[in-house]
């Protein structure tokens, strides 16, 4: 199966005539293609299918995709080990809910 998933642009970078990042799948890393998504930015979230990046994504809308794929079981499948530990990094907790970045007074 390849799934479209969810990732933060981390750095930039222009090479031989392309424009290349590197995104953080919540800590898996890999090497992405953003020639379709002209103007992005480091720090924006977007969909990445088989390496490139197809569409932005808010960042609530990522979690709650992550949150979804870990609850369906198929990150493990798609990425193994990593993105399921990748999913829990970006706030997704292991029962598919989402947990607050912000801390509670």
């Amino acid at each position: 199966m390849c799934l479209a998933v969810p990732g933060r642009i981390e750095s930039l970078e222009n090479r031989d005539g392309t424009l290349m990042s590197v995104v953080n799948f919540g800590g898996v890393r890999k090497e992405v293609c953003l020639e379709y998504i002209p103007g992005a930015e480091v720090g924006e979230y977007v969909v990445v299918h088989v390496g490139f990046a197809i569409q932005r994504l808010d960042e609530e809308s990522a979690k709650r995709t992550l949150a979804e794929f870990e609850h369906l079981g198929v990150l493990e499948e798609e990425f193994g080990d990593g993105f399921a530990r990748a999913a829990r990094a970006a706030g997704v907790q292991p029962d598919g809910g989402i947990e607050s970045k912000e801390k509670e007074s």
